[in-house]
C-alpha cells in the first residue's frame, strides 16, 4: 500500500448506442485537460448526485438531449491511476433518449461503430471500457 496522498475523482459516462449500434464519442475541447482525445460523454459526479443523476445533468448540458434513468444500464467501471489523481469511472448504456444530439460546449461529436473505436485517440481509462463495449456489442 503507498502512503501517496491521492485525489479521487468521481465521473460517471455513457455510451450512447443509436438504432445502427453505433455508439456516440465526443473529443475533448481545446483548453481541457486530454484535449483532443475522444471520450464517451459525461462528467464529474457533484457532492450530493448520484451516478445516474450526474449523467442525466452532464447529458442534457453537454448534448441537449433528456435521459430517463430507467433508461441508464450499468454497464461497466474505469479505475485508473493519471498521476496526479485517481479515476473512478462507471459507464452505463443508453439506447433511449428524447431530443437530438447536439453539441452544446465546442465538441466534436461522432457516431462511431464498435469495430472502428481504434482510429480514435482515446484517454488511457477508456481503453479498456472501449474494449468491453466493443466485445459486448
Amino acid at each position: 500500500m503507498s502512503d501517496r496522498n491521492f485525489k479521487l475523482v468521481l465521473v460517471a459516462a455513457c455510451a450512447l448506442i443509436d438504432s445502427d449500434g453505433r455508439v456516440l464519442l465526443a473529443e475533448r475541447p481545446a483548453g481541457k485537460s486530454m484535449a483532443g482525445l475522444w471520450e464517451f460523454p459525461g462528467g464529474k459526479i457533484e457532492t450530493g448526485e448520484r451516478p445516474e443523476q450526474s449523467l442525466i445533468r452532464e447529458l442534457n448540458e453537454e448534448l441537449g438531449i433528456t435521459v430517463k434513468e430507467e433508461c441508464l444500464a450499468p454497464f461497466a467501471f474505469a479505475s485508473h491511476d493519471y498521476g496526479d489523481f485517481h479515476l473512478l469511472m462507471p459507464l452505463f448504456i443508453c439506447r433511449r433518449w428524447d431530443g437530438m444530439v447536439q453539441p452544446r460546449e465546442n465538441q466534436r461529436l461522432a457516431w462511431v461503430r464498435p469495430q472502428a473505436f481504434s482510429q480514435y485517440e482515446v484517454p488511457p481509462a477508456d481503453l479498456p471500457l472501449m474494449a468491453q463495449l466493443r466485445d459486448f456489442l
